[in-house]
């Protein structure tokens, strides 16, 4: 159980038969009355956003989500196999339960994946990765480092705002988080 007076950005509950993630909170003391807490909640499944409001001190349950490193193997058909390296278990995702970040999951990348009562909610991606770019425009002699930017498709198929001397071939970090270059890698 946790009370609405812990919640924290990142906390999770169990509300109506579901996980539901606090995305923004504020405590609130009006002159009259009793103080509550605004909160704004994000359904882990459903990803649908809802604005609730709670007495402050109410007390709720938090939701008990696991966490697991596995590693994608694969992909067969429309599904994201990812196996567990110690007790070499398959679990199938769909595309849905990845969600954006699959732009970015390649093969042999070890991920978080968390569940909640045994079934998978979401996929945690490293928050970066390096990969190599394999289409862009052609680089030319004189582009500096501070000029403007160009699209870059990097072997995924994400396509990445990189500086203008990146070329074909060249290894990038890209920040997962917000979809942005960080540097060359060697």
């Amino acid at each position: 159980m946790i009370s609405s007076n812990d919640f924290r950005t990142g906390t999770t509950i169990e509300l109506d038969g579901q996980v539901w993630r606090v995305v923004e909170f504020l405590h609130v003391k009006p002159g009259k009355g009793s103080a509550f807490v605004r909160t704004k909640l994000k359904a882990v499944q459903s990803g649908s956003v809802v604005e609730k409001t709670f007495r402050a001190g109410e007390t709720l349950a938090q939701a008990q989500l696991e966490k697991s490193t596995l590693q994608h193997t694969y992909m067969e058909a429309e599904e994201y196999v990812f196996m567990d390296m110690a007790s070499y278990e398959e679990t199938r995702l769909t595309a849905k339960q990845i969600g954006d970040g699959r732009k970015y999951l390649k093969e042999g990348m070890e991920v978080n994946v968390v569940s909640w009562n045994g079934s998978p909610l979401e996929v945690e991606l490293p928050n970066s990765v390096v990969l190599e770019v394999t289409q862009t425009d052609p680089g030319v002699k004189g582009d500096t480092a501070t000029g403007g930017t160009k699209p870059a498709i990097v072997e995924t198929g994400a396509q990445v705002m990189v500086p203008l001397f990146i070329t074909i071939g060249e290894k990038i970090k890209i920040d997962t988080r917000n979809d942005t270059y960080l540097g060359r890698e060697s």
